[in-house]
């Protein structure tokens, strides 16, 4: 395997050109400054106006991340993002940056001519860039379940599970999420945690996003879940908890913590203090770019029902967890988790299958959603709190 080394020490496994708006007024100008790039360019962004240091931290992040290799940041002009600490943060990592304002580069035509003139640019000067090796250990491999059904805590999810395991014993970094939807398991994986500190900060986050559905009145369980065949969120919650595998779990992060070593981390995406910001889970998007912008240079997506979605930057591997769904929409799906069920395959054979499938996309080749075009992206408003020390490797 091959990857593009950053001044950071990471190395990407792909190169694109960032296109982010830095407000929703400017969104429609970096989509068309993008259109003619598909290829090479990604947009990416924050629509708020009124400023907010997780979407700041955020930005950041991905802008920063080791798939991304330019970026071109899309101004209104009057928005209070602070988009001068961003591009600072830019030029820092070693990445070419030009920020265009719309109202000083005379509007939207104009901009959307300059910004494809940039772009062009970027991209070719991008083609140059020296490979190095990547290991195994150098993998950062994220996991969500998404339109999940009865056969997703059989199938898809043990296999992604297995495939977890094998990448943390290599060093890989691996990373699931969604504390709302393991409501029931945190005594499990307060076991599996690498001290007792940890294991206490883990049945904390999951404690807190209990709280906060029961404050919304409303829980990470959707009419297409129970049309899947699932009952309740606690066999939604075992079906989810399969993905992580058995490893031991190394520590608890939050949007945009990088890992400090290889190892199993959990995720936290439910927002802290006052429930203020509506669902957490707005979309399995909103998790995937959570989980980049912690470094994961690819997603594991299980799906029962089907999702066809994908994301920007970092590519996204369709696992169906359902071998019905998988006739449907295979298409869309890199993996046909469904084996197990309709073919009597065995978990370690499947979860060898996407580890091996894992190896040739850090390669280069191509996932069905980025074949596709898929580029999703979602960010909105949050607020967290530093993690404490209990939660990372000493």
């Amino acid at each position: 395997m091959k990857g593009y080394p950053r001044k950071d020490g990471r190395k990407g496994i792909r190169n694109v050109v960032a296109v982010a708006y830095l407000v929703e007024c400017a969104h429609h100008v970096a989509r068309e400054i993008v259109a003619p790039h598909r290829e090479t360019a990604h947009v990416i962004g924050f629509p708020g106006c009124f400023p907010n240091p997780y979407a700041q931290t955020m930005m950041e992040r991905l802008c920063t991340h080791p798939n991304v290799g330019a970026v071109v940041l899309v101004s209104l002009g009057c928005e209070s993002f602070n988009r001068h600490q961003l591009e600072e943060v830019i030029r820092e990592n070693g990445r070419s940056v030009e920020t265009l304002i719309i109202q000083r580069d005379g509007g939207t035509r104009s901009t959307i001519e300059k910004g494809r003139a940039v772009v062009s640019k970027m991209a070719s000067e991008l083609v140059n860039t020296q490979t190095v090796p990547l290991e195994i250990s150098d993998l950062v491999v994220g996991t969500v379940c998404g339109g999940s059904d009865g056969t997703s805590g059989i199938t898809g999810n043990p296999a992604v599970g297995r495939t977890f395991d094998m990448l943390v014993e290599s060093g890989a970094t691996c990373i699931f999420e969604e504390t709302g939807e393991l409501i029931g398991c945190e005594h499990v994986m307060a076991a599996r945690a690498a001290t007792p500190e940890l294991g206490a900060e883990i049945r904390a986050s999951v404690d807190k996003a209990a709280a906060y559905y029961a404050t919304l009145g409303f829980g990470s369980f959707a009419a297409g879940n129970a049309e899947g065949g699932l009952t309740t969120i606690e066999e939604k919650s075992l079906g989810a908890y399969a993905k992580s595998g058995q490893s031991q779990i190394t520590g608890l992060i939050k949007p945009g913590d990088i890992p400090p070593k290889g190892g199993l981390y959990l995720m936290d995406v439910v927002p802290d203090g006052e429930v203020r910001f509506g669902f957490p889970n707005i979309s399995d998007n909103a998790e995937i770019v959570e989980m980049m912008a912690s470094g994961a240079l690819m997603t594991l997506f299980v799906t029962g029902r089907g999702s066809v979605v994908g994301s920007a930057i970092a590519p996204v591997i369709k696992i169906a967890a359902n071998p019905h769904m998988y006739e449907r929409l295979s298409e869309d799906m890199d993996i046909n988790a469904g084996r197990i069920i309709a073919e009597g395959a065995e978990v370690d054979d499947v979860g060898s299958e996407i580890l091996d499938l894992v190896k040739r996309v850090a390669s280069g080749e191509p996932t069905k959603s980025e074949d596709l075009g898929h580029t999703e992206f979602i960010l909105t408003y949050k607020s967290f709190e530093p993690i404490g020390p209990a939660c990372l490797p000493i």
